[in-house]
């Protein structure tokens, strides 16, 4: 492989993604793309260029001093950017925003595809991309400026990355700027996008994996699903969707599918409403199976409005549950997500 793919997470949410020619060391394709990462001697011997690297293989060499980067910090993910040299495709969290390190956010074009109402409840938004195709990280949101209101508003995508086409699954909100803009949008209209952003993505798989959603924030999992399927996982994944109404309930057979392109992939939904007739009512916290916890040795995702991701929170600290790691996003109608 002659180069490799490097996202560089900024403090401030905005994600830019690099190419590394093999051999390279990161700082210098980072200042190959006009990007000023944190730096100093540039010699591995002042550690101001340190990151943590996320996910991918690297080699750190020799060539550093014990008090830029210790042995303990090195067993955490931390790197020296000046001396690392990736042999996989990597992400990276910096510890500085993007204006200090003096880059932009990505802005590309699209125009509308499809728009398909689901009852009353969501709208699945298909938009065709100018290429090459945009790049982001399985989980993370653009801001998608809303014609004619001078507003945007923020949705994570719901197809994978890499693609010409995309889609989103926006909640329907009555006299929402978003809502009334997809009521008379067409085929053809132009949209312009902002981003990618966001921390809540699809870390290295290594463990088995629990996604909990609420209502549209099935969105991100469907991109992390179908990235799953093609790098043809064989991890234990189990998904818990939760709605309020019967009607809230969208996008099931797309889920259903994944039930044959993962061996290990499984699910159920859950709706909240008492006078349902579904299988499983009450809360997503009420229906996840002890075996999905694998007794701690789990990585947990979660994406909803802010009162599911509080429910869930409290319901690990309540019961002393302790995933290995757990990665949530919360949002609200109008607002950006929140990740942590």
């Amino acid at each position: 492989m002659s180069s490799y793919k490097i996202a560089l997470n900024f403090e401030d949410g905005v994600t830019r993604f690099i190419e590394c020619k093999a051999g390279e060391k990161v700082l210098d394709a980072a200042f190959r793309a006009r990007i000023n990462l944190p730096m100093d001697c540039s010699d591995g011997v002042c550690g101001t260029c340190k990151c943590r690297a996320e996910s991918g293989s690297y080699d750190l060499g020799d060539d550093y001093i014990e008090d830029a980067l210790s042995e303990d910090e090195k067993s955490d993910g931390f790197v020296l950017t000046c001396q690392m040299v990736p042999q996989s495709d990597c992400v990276i969290a910096v510890p500085a925003s993007s204006t200090v390190c003096k880059t932009e956010q990505n802005t590309f074009a699209a125009t509308v595809a499809n728009v398909e109402l689901h009852n009353d409840a969501a709208v699945v938004l298909e938009l065709d991309v100018d290429t090459p195709a945009p790049v982001f990280l399985p989980g993370q949101y653009v801001n998608i400026d809303v014609p004619g209101s001078g507003q945007h508003r923020s949705y994570s995508f719901s197809s994978a990355p890499g693609e010409t086409k995309v889609s989103f699954l926006i909640k329907k909100i009555p006299g929402g700027v978003m809502s009334t803009w997809l009521e008379s949008a067409q085929p053809g209209d132009s949209v312009a996008l902002t981003g990618p952003f966001g921390s809540f993505y699809l870390r290295a798989v290594q463990r088995p994996l629990l996604f909990l959603a609420g209502g549209t924030g099935l969105a991100p999992f469907l991109s992390m699903l179908e990235v799953l399927a093609r790098a043809n996982s064989q991890q234990k994944v189990h998904l818990i969707y939760g709605v309020t109404r019967d009607l809230d309930m969208v996008q099931v057979d797309a889920i259903d599918a994944y039930v044959a392109k993962l061996p290990n992939f499984s699910y159920a939904t859950v709706v909240a409403d008492g006078t349902s007739n579904h299988a499983r009512k009450g809360w997503v916290t009420q229906h996840i199976p002890a075996d999905a916890l694998n007794d701690g040795d789990v990585d947990v995702y979660l994406c909803g409005p802010p009162p599911m991701v509080d429910s869930v929170r409290k319901h690990f600290d309540d019961t002393g549950v302790k995933p290995n790691s757990f990665h949530y996003e919360k949002f609200a109608p109008t607002a950006a997500p929140k990740a942590a």
